[in-house]
Order: structure tokens, then sequence, then C-alpha cells
């Protein structure tokens, strides 16, 4: 599997942002597609995971209600929706992928994760 990350941009508080991370390769239904992000100085920390093959979410507590992840089977695609931006959401980017058929909740460890892909910048101006 590999992975390609896109959407990010320079955007203002109170905006809205749509990630997008297209999986090459074989996406088994036991994996889970999570996003984490990385701000300058700061360790990588977990976003919001999705399990493929029923779309079971689960979220950092400082994105709950703010956005959400989706996948499109079709596409071999996950999505991160942000709205309501805020300049702490300020970083880069990552999707990555859990190889192991791991039950729910989804691991919020970035170890956990095999599959990376090269991240997509996210800004957010006050």
């Amino acid at each position: 599997v590999q992975l390609q990350a896109s959407g990010g941009g320079l955007v203002q508080t109170g905006d809205s942002l749509r990630l997008s991370c297209v999986a090459s390769g074989d996406i088994f239904s036991s994996y889970w597609l999570g996003w984490f992000r990385q701000a300058p100085g700061k360790e990588r920390e977990f976003v919001a995971a999705i399990r493929w093959r029923d779309a079971r979410a689960d979220y950092s507590n400082f994105v709950v209600g703010r956005f959400a992840i989706s996948r499109s089977n079709a596409r071999n695609t996950v999505y991160l929706q942000m709205n309501g931006l805020k300049p702490e959401d300020t970083a880069v980017y990552h999707c990555a992928v859990d190889v192991r058929s791991r039950p729910a909740p989804s691991s919020r460890l970035a170890s956990d994760y095999a599959v990376w892909g090269q991240g997509t910048q996210v800004t957010v101006s006050s």
C-alpha cells in the first residue's frame, strides 16, 4: 500500500478544508486508516481513524465536533473534513495505515501505523 495526501493550504480561523488520502494497492477490510498531525517542535499526534470495513470512526478529543473522517471504497480514498479551523490546528497532516486486524477502537499510537503518506501542510492564520 502507498498513500498520497493532498488538500492542505493556508486558511483563516473558522475556515474549512478537506484533506484527501489516496491509497494505491490492496486495502483490506480490517485495516484502519488514520490521520495524524505534527506541528513544529511537537510530537506527531493522532487526529482520527476509520476502519475500512464498516467506516467505524474514532476521533481525538480536540477535533470532536469539528472534523469528520470518511472513506470512498470506489476511489480508495480517505477524507478528513476539517471545519472551524483554529491556529492550533496548524501542522503537517499525514495519513497512515494500520495493517493489523485490530478490533475497535483504533490505535492512537503512530508506531502502530506501518505505512505513511508524505504529509500535507495546513496553516491557519488568526
